[in-house]
């Protein structure tokens, strides 16, 4: 039986390889990132995964001094780094400059000490440019929001070089769909998106 078995899948194996060709010849994504901060990881990757065009949003640690921190150092506040999302994202659907557009809106960019209930220079607004395109993109995006916010406070956001990024532990990673409840609760409990629309006004 079992080299009937085998037999068997020598002979359909050519309609499996004549099936490659279609999945090989599909056109690869042009896909590019972008580091960001903008306090609870939970709440940025979230924010950024309903994106159209974003492919995906890994949360993670970046700018500090420690090499491979945990969760626990970086909350503590002892090792230089903030609490960040790497977001990768289809280049020919979005450019970066659409990605900070999107950003904006879902922090608070008056505060460089926290972001709305956690407090601390670990959950602190950043823009994490990785080349000199990316920094002057920043830069504009920065100079349009000022031009343009509701608000009359000023701008704290800090743009950054980026340096090593190091993803956060596995059971950070999609928090809000492996533990949606709570975390609807600490949203929820943050009053993230009523601050935000303090700020911005309601989301389209």
């Amino acid at each position: 039986m079992r080299l009937f078995t085998m037999l068997a899948l020598l002979l359909l194996s050519p309609l499996t390889v004549l099936a490659e060709p279609s999945q090989a010849g599909d056109a690869a994504v042009n896909t590019e990132t972008a580091i960001l901060a903008g306090g609870c990881f939970w709440c940025t990757e979230a924010d950024f995964e309903k994106l159209d065009g974003v492919l995906s949003a890994v949360s993670g640690y970046a700018g500090g001094h420690v090499k491979n921190p945990t969760y626990k150092q970086v909350s503590a506040g002892t090792t230089g780094h903030i609490e960040v999302v790497k977001v990768s994202y289809d280049a020919d659907k979005l450019g970066y400059s659409d990605i900070l557009d999107h950003y904006w809106p879902t922090i608070d960019p008056t505060r460089n000490d926290g972001q709305f209930c956690d407090t601390g220079p670990q959950y602190r607004p950043a823009i994490f440019y990785q080349n000199d395109n990316q920094h002057k993109l920043a830069l504009a995006s920065v100079k349009k929001i000022e031009k343009t916010k509701p608000f009359s406070a000023p701008l704290k956001v800090e743009l950054i070089k980026a340096g090593k990024f190091y993803p956060a532990e596995d059971y950070h990673q999609d928090y809000y769909k492996k533990n949606s409840y709570r975390y609807k609760l600490y949203r929820y409990g943050c009053r993230r998106d009523a601050r935000l629309e303090e700020l911005w006004g309601k989301a389209p």
